[in-house]
């Protein structure tokens, strides 16, 4: 169950985010981290894709207090969700362990 890149930097954008992870949160992290050039689209066709292979659960906050206020849609990870970004940690700590790179990108 291979994870695209806009898929894992979801992924990892909600479990640094915690209960606070909503679409524009996402958003946001991704950008401040990771500095991608992601659309707030992407994100959200991510998260679909992630609650669709059920590495992702939805859940509803309160009203937010304005008049008006609407709850917003937030996003946790499922015990497969954090399985599967274990693993990816895990394989991507394998493939760099001893690979050391000259400043040209080239093996030394």
């Amino acid at each position: 169950m291979a994870l695209n890149r806009i898929e894992l930097l979801t992924l990892l954008a909600i479990v640094r985010l915690g209960e606070k992870a909503y679409g524009v949160t996402i958003y946001d992290e991704i950008q401040r981290v990771a500095g991608s050039d992601v659309s707030m689209a992407g994100v959200y066709s991510a998260i679909d894709r992630l609650e669709r292979r059920g590495l992702v659960r939805a859940w509803r906050s309160e009203p937010r207090p304005e008049r008006g206020g609407r709850a917003r849609r937030h996003y946790a990870l499922t015990a497969s969700g954090r399985d599967l970004l274990r693993h990816e940690r895990e394989l991507t700590a394998r493939i760099w362990r001893g690979l050391v790179l000259d400043p040209t990108g080239r093996r030394r």
